[in-house]
């Protein structure tokens, strides 16, 4: 038999907007696409939609981030629950916001632009709809203070990287400039990036060293008593 067990109370619809973050030419860009459908048909949206009877708020997220890249198993962290009475014009909506770290030399760059969706430097955004602009700033937030204290930051890194674009990286996450003696200082205290043969010869004649994130080693320095710093 189907009860009714909560017949009288208020149902809501619940959504989930995705923040995804992407690295590339020394600058922090953040997924945008033109809204499909009103309210706010044609403005600039974060990606998102509405979770669907048999899944969960992570499939969903999930589900819509492989939509816009094409990629699984992105780093995904689940970031807050916004829920203000009158955030969306066209009915009562909760949404569950969710930010996510792409390297941008693995995502299906044609399903981007069948989707409509561009990159964006997150110090030159246009005009967010609804709170969205609210949704990123607690993103960027999370993100800074995730990339001081754990490794998320390789996430938005290709496999190989030099120094510089690491240094590079942390930069537009932060900021603001960072003393490159003391990076690099701190760097060489990384056990877990290993330093190749190769060099990426792009930037210069001589050219830099390429390193990679060695996971494993991470953990094994974690499980030692290296506390990550950066």
């Amino acid at each position: 038999m189907n009860v009714k067990y909560y017949s009288g109370n208020t149902k809501f619809l619940v959504s989930i907007d995705c923040i995804i973050f992407g690295f590339s030419e020394g600058e922090l860009n953040l997924l945008l696409f033109r809204r499909k459908i009103e309210p706010a048909k044609g403005r600039w949206s974060l990606p998102g939609g509405f979770i669907k009877e048999h899944e969960s708020a992570e499939e969903a997220a999930s589900r819509v981030l492989h939509s816009l890249t094409g990629l699984k198993n992105l780093y995904m962290e689940q970031l807050k629950v916004f829920t203000e009475e009158n955030r969306d014009p066209g009915e009562r909506v909760m949404s569950i916001a969710y930010y996510a770290l792409v390297n941008v030399a693995d995502y299906d760059h044609d399903l981007v632009l069948e989707n409509n969706a561009h990159w964006r430097n997150i110090n030159d955004l246009p005009e967010l709809i609804f709170d969205h602009h609210d949704m990123f700033q607690v993103a960027l937030e999370r993100l800074r203070h995730k990339a001081s204290t754990e490794p998320v930051g390789f996430n938005l890194l290709p496999e190989k990287f030099t120094v510089p674009q690491l240094q590079s990286l942390y930069e537009a996450i932060y900021g603001q400039r960072v003393d490159k003696r003391n990076f690099r200082k701190k760097v060489r205290t990384m056990n877990f990036l290993e330093k190749l043969e190769e060099k990426d010869k792009s930037g210069s004649k001589r050219g830099a060293y390429l390193y990679t994130f060695n996971k494993e080693l991470y953990e094994q320095a974690i499980h030692l008593g290296f506390s990550f710093t950066l």
